[in-house]
């Protein structure tokens, strides 16, 4: 199944073109990388497939069933539903632990039952190495770890793609490492389809995948690697 499906999408913001003629391809489980440039599109690329930035022309298709081109406030909710994101900035809530965090999120997407709560939340602790600090707050964990409850955040909701916008950019290498093998661990064994921006090409080296790179207004395919 094609999570994402563009074919000649042109992206405008306030009447100027950012991206035209874009096509490309996610699969279900595929991990790929957008590289270029500050200020190239990649992460107007990521609000677009989140439909927080309009498609101006072309086919644009997520999941199989959700036009970009032609979708109503409806469908964008049930889209977002299945999508999760992880960003530079944890956007946190400070005043509460890493569980109320997690919960108050589960709440927020129709999970009524505590208990099916609780066990969800036990298990994205656990796959993100955090279960033992649900009960600590944000300012209490490092950057690595706020970033993992961030993850941990995204997943919640079991979506078919996950949209990551630097997500080690601001973390030490070894931090950073620990999260790129932490998403792509996600990506295979969870079937789920991860599209990445980053400015470290030793990524690309180290944890290898396809690549889309941004460059005057265009996205090319660059490097597929298993």
């Amino acid at each position: 199944m094609s999570v994402v499906e563009y074919s000649n999408v042109d992206i405008q913001i306030d009447s100027k073109i950012i991206l035209e003629n874009v096509s490309f391809t996610l699969e279900k489980g595929e991990f790929a990388y957008v590289v270029g440039a500050v200020g190239s599109g990649k992460s107007t690329l990521l609000k677009s497939i989140y439909g927080e930035v309009d498609i101006e022309d072309g086919d644009a298709v997520v999941f199989d069933k959700f036009d970009l081109f032609d979708i109503s406030n409806k469908q964008l909710q049930k889209l977002r539903r299945n999508i999760g994101i992880v960003f530079q900035d944890f956007q946190l809530l400070t005043d509460r632990s890493v569980h109320d965090n997690l919960d108050f999120v589960l709440r927020c997407t129709g999970w009524k039952e505590k208990a099916t709560r609780e066990a969800r939340i036990e298990e994205v602790l656990e796959l993100v190495g955090l279960s033992q600090k649900g009960y600590k707050r944000p300012h209490e964990l490092s950057g690595g770890e706020q970033q993992r409850v961030v993850i941990a955040r995204a997943i919640l909701n079991r979506p078919a793609l996950l949209l990551a916008d630097e997500p080690t950019g601001n973390l030490d290498y070894a931090t950073g490492d620990y999260i790129m093998n932490l998403l792509h661990t996600i990506s295979r064994e969870e079937r789920m389809a991860v599209l990445m921006i980053t400015h470290n090409e030793q990524w690309l080296r180290s944890y290898p995948a396809t690549v889309y790179r941004c460059a005057e207004r265009r996205i090319t395919k660059e490097i597929v690697a298993e």
